[in-house]
């Protein structure tokens, strides 16, 4: 999994490309911990995410209830139908909202 942060201003832009698996939520983790306890809102581009999987949603859930928990907010942006999928099939959408494009 290859991070890229861009963090200007009070809302970081997270790109995310590969396998959010184990090893690529296991390289999420501490930035987007650490995004959610510092900026206002958070955008991750899913563009290049090609898996998903519970672990992955797991991170992605508790930064987007960190950021809630602070007024802010998560969104993600570019993402294929394979993750539109998982997501909305485990009735995640409220949590992890979703736009085609950023």
């Amino acid at each position: 999994m290859q991070v890229t942060i861009d963090d200007q201003g009070s809302t970081a832009r997270v790109g995310l490309t590969g396998r959010l698996d184990i090893a690529g939520a296991d390289a999420i983790a501490l930035p987007l911990a650490t995004l959610s306890g510092a900026k206002q809102s958070l955008v991750i581009d899913m563009a290049g995410v090609t898996f998903i999987a519970s672990i992955g949603l797991r991170h992605l859930v508790s930064a987007a209830k960190a950021l809630a928990r602070r007024g802010g907010s998560l969104k993600l942006v570019n993402a294929n139908p394979v993750v539109v999928e998982v997501i909305t099939s485990a009735g995640l959408t409220q949590m992890l909202p979703i736009e085609s494009r950023a």
